[in-house]
């Protein structure tokens, strides 16, 4: 079996903040490996995205990655310890090179008073052995396979010029250009309409395939994950808490946070039925609960245990795992 490209074991990451220390992360696992896909799932103030972004040290503020928590990544035949890199010409290997990232919000990812094109080529310049003329050429492609029309004009044109939907391309496009290893899709489709949506998924899947790439894709959208994904990994307030193929996850949940996701989707048998939202809120991570954090909010708590005991991960085998005292009593009596 090939060794995974990226390693991010027993991750912690906090805040310093005026009202205290918030632990936004909490000893979170999980691989990627080449040419493949692991959906990044959960509410928002779960923790998607300060995971996903402590993988290239992204976080702003007092953050501090706790504990004895690793990233490793596999570039180049060695590994690279990302939370040892304290040289920022080191850091720039991670950055935008081996480890690329699709923000959430377009507009604030890229600089107003540089064109689009401008930006692009920039990025290939630094990370590539490219000269101007080929990271245009390039850049060109790319605007033009995301499904940007006349994209020789809009290389050209300031990202205040072109529409949320179309930035949000332009950006798929910059993210893709250098090749990553690890590609990092944070709510990578939510501006685009469903046939442009279709178009940047598919080219995705191309790029993974022809570069071999792994991506990690973080989306509140359970179709875009069963269209996508190979795995699926549901997070709720820094943890992890079921892991699984997409089919284990979506046909068989076992925890009850998962079958709650999935049962507050529209049911397409019956599309007059009322949707079934999950009971209560997101506790702040301020106040974050005892024992098992989902247990708030959950139908099948076990009363002086849920509540007093954090429950330890249990494989289920065939590469499906949970973290719930109620998902796994009988794997529990046998041991």
């Amino acid at each position: 079996m090939s060794r995974p490209l990226l390693t991010v074991d027993n991750l912690t990451v906090d805040f310093k903040t005026d009202e205290g220390m918030i632990t936004a992360v909490d000893g979170v696992s999980f691989e990627l490996k080449e040419g493949e896909i692991l959906g990044l799932v959960g509410e928002s103030g779960s923790g998607k995205s300060v995971t996903a972004k402590s993988l290239m040290l992204l976080n702003a503020g007092n953050t501090t990655y706790g504990g004895d928590g690793k990233i490793v990544l596999r570039h180049e035949d060695r590994d690279i310890d990302v939370l040892s890199i304290e040289n920022p010409r080191d850091m720039m290997t991670i950055r935008g090179g081996a480890i690329s990232m699709i923000f959430q919000e377009p507009m604030a990812s890229f600089a107003p008073a540089i064109t689009i094109g401008g930006q692009m080529v920039e990025q290939l310049l630094l990370h590539s052995s490219m000269n101007k003329r080929e990271a245009r050429e390039l850049s060109i492609d790319m605007l033009n396979r995301v499904g940007i029309s006349d994209a020789k004009a809009r290389f050209d044109q300031y990202s205040f010029e072109l529409s949320g939907g179309m930035r949000q391309r332009a950006m798929i496009a910059m993210a893709l250009s250098t090749q990553p290893k690890v590609l990092i899709a944070d709510e990578p489709t939510t501006a685009l309409d469903v046939t442009i949506q279709a178009q940047v998924l598919d080219l995705m899947k191309d790029l993974i395939s022809e570069y071999g790439m792994a991506v990690l894709l973080i989306t509140h959208d359970l179709g875009v994950i069963a269209q996508t994904a190979d795995r699926v990994a549901v997070m709720y307030l820094g943890k992890i808490v079921e892991t699984g193929s997409v089919r284990q996850i979506i046909k068989a949940p076992k925890h009850p946070y998962t079958k709650g996701l999935l049962k507050a989707l529209p049911d397409l048998d019956d599309l007059g039925a009322a949707l079934t939202p999950v009971a209560g809120d997101i506790p702040s991570p301020l106040e974050r609960p005892a024992g098992c954090v989902f247990h708030t909010r959950c139908p099948e708590i076990i009363a002086g245990r849920c509540n007093m005991d954090l429950p330890e991960t249990t494989d289920l085998g065939t590469g499906h795992s949970v973290s719930c005292f109620a998902a796994t009593p009988l794997v529990e009596a046998s041991t």
